[in-house]
């Protein structure tokens, strides 16, 4: 019981799995889990999308407007510069290297933008001729953080060009966005500079991550908002089918007292109306059919034991006719005869629907002795042999037990074995039977394989129904209620074991027992095959004493394995 308490129950055992096969279960148990999943990921997808789009919309936008701004700016600037520096007469280097430094003050106060940096650089730095370094607006900045390739451009062509970069703007501050641009000057007794114009862009750029975060936030609200009516929605609907499961669950394991509660008059109230009327239904017709089925076992066992009394009457009437049958002339010894077996019939169908009653009832009980069931099936043989005889069928019995104790109840195995046999001979139409016997560590297996008639996979299905028959037809030379296999059945299923059949159409059919050697111990799988035959080579051996020897007793060098034939 201890070990019992403390086995998680399925339920709570996927809690002990991983979080991703949570999510797996879940997907796969949880409509309403689903539902939220897949508005999230469809809400996520299309953010992404539309939020990608938008971002880079709204940053294009306000770095083309950054853009159009500094090109304007640097067109006046440097038109002003170059004008300037053509007005001048200065004629000394001195003086034109300074007048080009005061010239170039005019670029600090023709813009509207504070962070924007002038550069002048030669555009052939080993020219001996120049006369004026190249310089900056301020005293850190870098002329050699300028692009290349726009270098290079501007000192090749006339014209205004510009390229993005990264370079600080500020002294000991880290590289940011910035456009460059740039154009070509003339200097009076000096060769061509390049004179550049930094515009700072990260203003522009904390705009363009602010409103990218203002959307994540928008998104994120949205996000909680849609899942949430998702959640209430899919909650609503999926509730009451979902208690509607559970009251379902309930119903099938016994319960026929559960309904759904009915609230509203939406369309789940209306499955829950119509599932609580058909529990209604099913719990009237269930109820009478007990009730029919226990009038019936009562109507069975009462008219059993009624007959009882007039049937051994009528029994001892049979068996006085019958002793003195040989003073009756033909006609009368022959109806005496008659009379006499179907007495014995009789009294055998009254045994047979007494015993059924006591299984119904739920009284049967079992007579456990340890016994050799070898001993038991050979007492059986014995008393078949007359009627092996007769139909001319030989019986061999494959085994390589000599004797296996049983704790079984040794009438009602004897019961079973006699009419696995009784009926192998009845429907072997002459061919030969065999009997396979072995055992595991846990049980013991017995099969009776004829290869007579055999039985389609539909009468496989109805072979162990009460007053079942394959061939209603079929001329019985044995007799039989039709109960036999029934009873046979119930028999081994107080044994806690296990009673199968086995049969192909013209092949012949096979009737399996397992039952545990000890009561209450695993049954574990069934020693034999299902169909009887091992796939081994036999040999004779010298029979038990209590076989008769008209009929062999064949040993196996290995027992049958295990597995059902496919």
């Amino acid at each position: 019981m201890a070990e019992e308490s403390l086995t998680p129950s399925p339920t709570s055992q996927r809690w002990y799995k991983s979080p991703i096969k949570q999510l797996a279960w879940r997907w796969q148990h949880s409509l309403q889990f689903r539902a939220v999943a897949m508005a999230i990921i469809l809400l996520m997808i299309t953010f992404v999308v539309v939020g990608t789009f938008l971002s880079s919309q709204i940053a294009s936008s306000l770095f083309n407007g950054r853009l159009d701004q500094a090109l304007e700016e640097s067109s006046a600037g440097f038109t002003n510069v170059q004008s300037v520096i053509d007005s001048s007469d200065a004629i000394d280097r001195t003086e034109i290297e300074s007048d080009v430094r005061r010239f170039l003050t005019v670029l600090e106060t023709g813009s509207t933008d504070s962070q924007r940096q002038w550069m002048l650089i030669p555009t052939e730095p080993d020219n001996s001729q120049s006369f004026i370094q190249q310089q900056a607006q301020f005293s850190w900045a870098n002329p050699d953080d300028i692009p290349e390739d726009l270098v290079h451009t501007v000192a090749g062509q006339d014209g205004i060009y510009w390229q993005s970069a990264q370079m600080p703007v500020q002294e000991n501050g880290s590289p940011v966005p910035v456009v460059v641009v740039g154009t070509r000057i003339n200097i009076p007794q000096s060769p061509e500079y390049g004179l550049f114009l930094v515009y700072d862009l990260s203003s522009s750029q904390q705009i363009a991550q602010y409103i990218s975060l203002v959307l994540w936030l928008g998104f994120a609200i949205m996000l909680l908002v849609v899942v949430s009516i998702v959640w209430l929605i899919t909650r609503s609907v999926i509730r009451p089918i979902s208690l509607t499961a559970v009251t379902a669950e309930k119903l099938a394991a016994g319960d026929l007292n559960q309904r759904v509660n009915v609230q509203g008059l939406n369309e789940t109230s209306r499955l829950g109306v119509s599932f609580n009327k058909m529990a209604d239904s099913l719990q009237e017709q269930i109820s009478r059919l007990e009730t029919l089925s226990t009038m019936q076992q009562r109507f069975v066992s009462d008219v059993s034991h009624e007959l009882r009394t007039p049937l051994t009457t009528v029994r001892m009437a049979a068996e006085l006719l019958h002793d003195a049958r040989d003073g009756l002339d033909p006609l009368h010894r022959r109806s005496t005869e008659l009379l006499y077996n179907q007495v014995d019939r009789f009294d055998t169908l009254l045994a047979d629907l007494l015993e059924i009653s006591r299984f119904d009832a739920g009284s049967a009980t079992l007579d456990l002795v340890p016994a050799d069931i070898l001993t038991v099936l050979n007492e059986i043989i014995d008393s078949a042999q007359p009627h092996l005889e007769r139909v001319g069928a030989p019986l061999e019995v494959h085994t390589d037990i000599a004797e296996l104790t049983v704790e079984m109840d040794h009438r009602r195995i004897e019961r079973v074995l006699r009419n696995l046999i009784f009926n192998a001979i009845e429907h072997s139409e002459g061919r030969p039977i065999d009997v396979y016997v072995a055992a595991s560590d846990t049980a013991v297996g017995v099969a009776v394989r004829d290869h007579g008639v055999g039985l389609s996979p539909d009468a496989i299905d109805h072979v162990f129904d009460r007053f079942w028959r394959a061939d209603p037809s079929r001329k019985r030379t044995l007799g039989g209620t039709g109960l036999g296999l029934s009873i046979s059945a119930e028999d081994v299923h107080l044994h806690r074991g296990t009673l199968e059949a086995w049969g192909r159409p013209g092949e012949g059919a096979c009737f399996r027992m397992t039952i545990p050697l000890t009561q209450g111990a695993e049954l574990g799988e069934s020693p034999v095959l299902l169909s009887g035959e091992p796939d081994v080579k036999y040999f004779e051996l010298e029979a038990p004493s209590t076989a008769s020897t008209s009929i062999p007793i064949i040993m196996t060098s290995a027992s049958p394995i295990a597995e059902d034939e496919k």
